[in-house]
């Protein structure tokens, strides 16, 4: 499913070179609950950037279902993680002038007769046509999920996804990827916290961007 070949991403600076990820080595089977850990600056995020098309390693592959995403074009990768992958940020990134069916809609524009189901699945029902400013923090991540799962990806990447969410909102969130994972989907969770980790059939911490534990769940 996901699979990091020796993957290395450097950044140079005024004082030295910087190894976000070093010689980096990972496969994450199709429908795992993948929940990686690790201190800040130890490559998380740049994992799951690349994880998700969207930052060139300095060496080394990522691969999608088999595909080298960084052996496409920049409009083949667009392409490709269009269908293959979905987003969930911590910040939302909801557009403000949209609704929340709107926002939804924006990762499927054929699936309007389906995103009404999800929605409600979601509830958000009630609050589907009204924008991102009249929502609450957990609608607005709630409106985000919605968008990443409607287009049915293989991949679901989620990076600090409760960081902004009290604790009740933060388990239904939770709740709704593991569901998705449990339908067949992928779930890969960049986390601080604790909140997947009853969901996890993968715990992996980094640390100074090489994989210090690796433990699949019993």
């Amino acid at each position: 499913m996901l699979t990091f070949d020796k993957v290395s991403k450097h950044y140079k600076t005024a004082d030295g070179t910087v190894k976000a990820l070093d010689a980096f080595s990972l496969t994450i089977d199709a429908g795992a609950f993948a929940v990686i850990k690790g201190p800040s600056g130890c490559g998380k995020s740049t994992l799951l950037l690349q994880a998700g098309g969207m930052l060139r390693p300095t060496e080394g592959s990522v691969s999608v279902n088999g595909q080298d995403l960084y052996a496409l074009s920049n409009r083949e990768r667009g392409d490709f993680r269009r269908e293959h992958i979905g987003f969930v940020f911590q910040m939302f990134h909801l557009l403000p002038y949209l609704t929340v069916r709107e926002n939804a809609l924006l990762s499927a524009p054929t699936k309007a007769s389906e995103v009404d189901g999800l929605l409600e699945r979601l509830g958000l029902s009630e609050r589907q046509h009204h924008l991102p400013s009249a929502l609450s923090a957990g609608e607005k991540q709630r409106t985000a999920i919605a968008r990443a799962l409607l287009p049915e990806p293989a991949l679901v990447l989620a990076d600090e996804p409760t960081g902004n969410l009290d604790p009740e909102n933060a388990a239904l969130v939770m709740q709704y990827l593991a569901d998705y994972q449990r339908a067949g989907g992928t779930v890969v969770l960049v986390t601080h916290g604790t909140d997947g980790d009853q969901f996890a059939t993968r715990s992996i911490n980094l640390r100074g961007g090489t994989l210090e534990t690796d433990r699949h769940a019993p």
